[in-house]
Formats: C-alpha cells, structure tokens, sequence
C-alpha cells in the first residue's frame, strides 16, 4: 500500500484537482471568525475525566494516576484497582494492579482483556471500570505475540501467555497506597505499520472521496493519534484524526453531509467514519476556509496547519485583520510561508504540528512508516 518514492515538493505542488460531489463547500462565501471550541463539548469530556481521575486515584494515588490521551490509551478495570496502560507510540503495553486480594488472578483476566481488546472501540468504556467486551477480531493481532512467537486471536492461548507472563515476567513496586504488580509487553517491531494496514482501505477510499493525498491522511493520523482509535484529548477530540464535534464535525456534517446537528463521540471513534470526516475537513479547509491561497504549496501548509490551531491562527500569524492577513501571506513565497506558520504561529503547538505532519508525509513518501 505504500507508494513509490517521491519528492516532499512534487506532492506539496499539487493542487485540488476536481471537488468531491458531496461538498460545494467553493460556492460558500469564506466565514468571517473561526468557530470556537464548544464549551459544552469540552465540559462534558472534563467531566468523565475528572470522575475517572476521582475514582482512580482512591486506588493509585496522585502520584501513579494515569489517564488516556491521544497517543496513550488507560483502561481501569476491577473497581479501578487494576489497569491496562498502552503507550502506542512507545509500542509498550503495562498491565498493572494494586488489588491486595487475589492480584495475579485479577492481573491475568486484565492481560487477556488487553492483548483480545476489539478493533472497534465502541465495546470498550473508557471511563468506567467495567470489563471489556471480548468481541469480534482483537485490534492487536499482529501487533502482539507470545512467548513461542505467535499472534494472539483466541482466549486459550491470551490466557497461556498471560500465565507465562505472571510466571517469568511478574514485576512489583511499592507505591503510596500498597504493592503495585505489573508486567511489560512490548509489541512487535512494525507495530505501527501493522495498525497502518487495519486503516488503509479508509484512507484509500477517503483520499477518493475528497481529492486528499493518501500521504497527507497518513500523516495527519500518525501525529493525531499514532493510530490509536481509542484516543481522546480534554478538548473533545476522538479517534484516530482527533476530530471535534462541534467544530471540524459540525463543518463536515452541514457542509459535505447536507444534514444538521454535529457527530457523537461513538460516531467518531468508529475509524471509517473518522477518517472520512477528518478527510472531509481537509477539504474544507482548502476549497473553501483557505481557498483565497493562491499558491497550492502555501495553502498545503496552511491547512494543515489549520487543522490543529484552526483557520484564524494561519492568518492572525500574518496580521490581525483577516482581509490583509491573506493578501500578505500571498505575497509570501512558500518558504516563507512555512517559516512563518513554524516560528511566528500564536500557538507553539501549531508551530510544532505543521513540522511533524510534513516530516511524517516525507518518511510516507519515502516508504517509511
């Protein structure tokens, strides 16, 4: 699935070539202010987390808390005593416990959850302590093997690898509230890739669909999420593209969809319907928010950079009044344009976010994950 060797420039000279017949998004007048973060959105997600934290930290403390992100997926199980931890950009998985009664037994049912957790997110709760549903393929086959090299797809044998575990891997800390027991497992060397395959007939089709470089998809989810469809971030963006409700969603839902209302969450964490809406959003913000950017290089870099710190941060870097913001940034070269997003941006996380998107679209271009 990967493409042949091209050049970074090649791919960032390409412009839009047609527009997708499920947007007219060029017959739509530029808004005049970005739409804000909903506060209700993000009030409901601080709310989950704040409630996982309260009831997780009676159990761990402040110290070993640990919570889910964007690149760092946490399961709470059994009263929030024990608990899965899955580093994905690491590629390391810890299954630990602070259970004093029967830990091992409790240690192990969380190491068969965890390496048999479902490829759909919806049969796992991420803010509860209740167990996860052990349904259909594992989203980790490939990604995980035993101790005889092998992948994990049934119970009987996540069971046996995690008595082996238990066995010969069992390691133990004291932490302020008691003995925590845990074990290390660390997935395959091309793990990454191997989550890359689950999503690329999506991307392929999506890349269709809204006239995207399959590169520039990749890209976007390997900085967004490293593939992890779990993820989720305390602004109340979900799955692989972080996409928000009420922003990136709402835009997609009332201009590419032609239907009211915004996405839900498990709208969003179903992968195929989030990579078509963070695609969908791409689109949007180069045929319509970004439209006005004369050169195709300036506006690859400005909507990607608009994606992470929106339409008004690209043009707030070059003046405060919109209307001249645009008129000066196409009058920069495309250098200059990138320079200027990379080191003048009002949000350092911008400024970092258009570096990492294109340093992961080269090394995709260049075959490398």
């Amino acid at each position: 699935m990967k493409k042949a060797l091209l050049m970074l420039s090649a791919a960032l000279l390409s412009g839009c070539s047609s527009t997708p017949p499920e947007c007219d998004c060029t017959n739509v007048p530029p808004p005049v202010t970005s739409e804000p973060v909903s506060d209700a959105n993000k009030k409901a997600v601080e709310a989950l987390f704040a409630y996982l934290a309260n009831q997780a930290k009676k159990q761990w403390g402040d110290d070993e808390y640990l919570e889910s992100g964007k690149h760092r997926y946490v399961k709470y199980l059994d009263g929030f005593q024990t608990r899965a931890h899955i580093d994905f950009e690491a590629g390391k998985i810890y299954v630990s416990t602070v259970a004093q009664q029967e830990p091992m037994e409790k240690l192990q049912k969380a190491i068969v959850q965890t390496v048999l957790m479902p490829a759909d997110p919806e049969h796992v709760e991420q803010f509860t302590d209740k167990d996860i549903k052990l349904t259909g393929k594992p989203f980790f086959l490939g990604q995980i093997v035993d101790q005889e090299g092998k992948s994990i797809e049934w119970e009987w044998r996540a069971n046996r690898f995690a008595e082996y575990l238990i066995a010969n891997k069992l390691k133990s800390k004291t932490i302020k509230r008691g003995k925590a027991y845990y074990v290390q497992i660390d997935m395959v060397k091309d793990h990454l890739e191997q989550r890359e395959y689950q999503y690329a007939h999506f991307v392929r089709d999506a890349s269709k669909r809204y006239d995207i470089p399959e590169d520039l998809i990749y890209a976007v989810i390997k900085t967004e999420s490293s593939f992890n469809p779990y993820a989720v971030s305390h602004a109340g963006a979900y799955g692989l593209m972080q996409v928000i409700p009420k922003t990136a969603g709402a835009d997609v839902f009332n201009l590419v969809k032609k239907k009211p209302g915004m996405p839900t969450k498990e709208y969003l964490f179903d992968p195929a319907n989030n990579i078509d809406t963070g695609t969908a959003y791409l689109h949007i913000l180069k045929t319509r928010y970004l439209r006005d950017v004369t050169n195709p290089s300036s506006r690859h870099f400005s909507m990607i950079s608009a994606y992470n710190g929106g339409t008004g941060g690209v043009l707030a870097t070059f003046h405060k009044d919109r209307k001249t913001a645009m008129s000066k940034l196409n009058q920069h070269s495309p250098r200059q344009v990138y320079d200027a997003l990379t080191t003048k941006h009002p949000k350092d996380e911008a400024r970092r976010y258009l570096q990492k998107v294109l340093y992961f679209q080269k090394g995709f271009n260049e075959g490398k994950i």
